[in-house]
C-alpha cells in the first residue's frame, strides 16, 4: 500500500509558554529561560521552513505582559531588542520575511525602529513569513480595527454594504496573511490568552505539555502528525 503523503500546515501559529517554568526547574533567573526560548524560535523557524511551512506566527509580548514585575519586563525588553537584532541577521541569512503583529506604539522608539527596519529590509524576501506578535492582543487587534472602519466610514472611503468578513480580516494586523491552519500551545496550558480569536475560527489546536525552550523540530514534527490524523471539516461539510 502506497503510504499517505503528509499534509503541511500552511500557517502554523504557536503560543510560547513556559520559559519560567523551564528555568525555575533548573533553579535559574526567569530571564535565563526567555533567553533559552529566544533560541527555541530560530531553531524552530529553520525545521518549519525545511518542512514546508509558509507561514509562522508566534505570541512574543501580549498587552497583559505589562502586568508582569518590572523587572522581568524591562529584561524582556531587552531581549526583544537583542533578538530583533538577531532577526535582521538570520532574515537575510534565510530570505525570511518577518512582520510584527500589534500595537508597536507603546514600545520605546528604539525598539519601534528596529521592527520598522527589520520589516522594510526583509520585506523583498521569499523564504519563511515570520510574525512575531508583540505587545499584542486580540481583542486589542479587533477594537483597532474597528475604530480604523469607523474612520474610514466616516471619510466615505467604506459603506456598510462593501464591510463583509473578508473586508474586515483587512484592517486586521494579519491582513494579506492566511489564517492558520494549526495553533500550538506549548506547557500544558489549555486556553488561546487572547490570541488570533478572529483568525483562529476554523484553526485546528495541539496542546503539548512539553515546555518552549524544549520544542523542538521532533516536537514539531509531532504537532504536525496530529494535524494529519484530523479530518478537516468546514461549513458541517464532512
Amino acid at each position: 500500500m502506497a503510504e499517505v503523503e503528509k499534509r503541511i500546515p500552511t500557517h502554523i501559529a504557536i503560543i510560547l509558554d513556559g520559559n519560567g517554568r523551564w528555568a525555575k526547574k533548573r533553579g535559574l533567573p526567569r530571564n535565563v529561560g526567555h533567553a533559552q526560548g529566544s533560541r527555541a524560535v530560530e531553531k524552530i523557524c529553520q525545521a518549519a521552513y525545511d518542512m514546508g511551512v509558509k507561514y509562522l506566527t508566534v505570541y512574543a509580548f501580549s498587552t497583559e505582559n505589562w502586568s508582569r514585575p518590572q523587572e522581568e519586563v524591562d529584561a524582556l525588553m531587552k531581549l526583544l531588542s537583542s533578538y530583533l537584532k538577531d532577526c535582521l541577521k538570520t532574515s537575510k541569512k534565510n530570505n525570511m520575511k518577518v512582520r510584527v503583529l500589534g500595537d508597536i506604539t507603546a514600545l520605546d522608539t528604539e525598539l519601534q525602529k528596529k521592527i520598522k527596519e527589520l520589516e522594510s529590509v526583509s520585506s523583498e524576501n521569499t523564504g519563511l513569513n515570520f510574525q512575531v506578535a508583540l505587545n499584542y492582543g486580540s481583542r486589542d487587534e479587533i477594537l483597532r480595527a474597528v475604530k480604523k472602519i469607523l474612520t474610514d466610514y466616516e471619510d466615505g472611503r467604506i459603506t456598510k454594504e462593501e464591510l463583509d468578513e473578508e473586508g474586515f480580516s483587512d484592517y486586521l494586523d494579519t491582513a494579506g496573511i492566511p489564517d492558520p491552519d494549526l495553533l500550538i500551545r506549548t506547557s500544558g496550558e489549555l486556553r488561546l490568552s487572547n490570541y488570533l480569536l478572529w483568525q483562529l475560527a476554523y484553526t485546528e489546536f495541539y496542546f503539548t505539555d512539553v515546555l518552549w525552550p524544549d520544542f523542538d523540530k521532533k516536537e514539531l514534527e509531532k504537532a504536525i502528525d496530529y494535524y494529519n490524523k484530523r479530518e478537516r471539516r468546514f461549513g458541517g461539510v464532512k
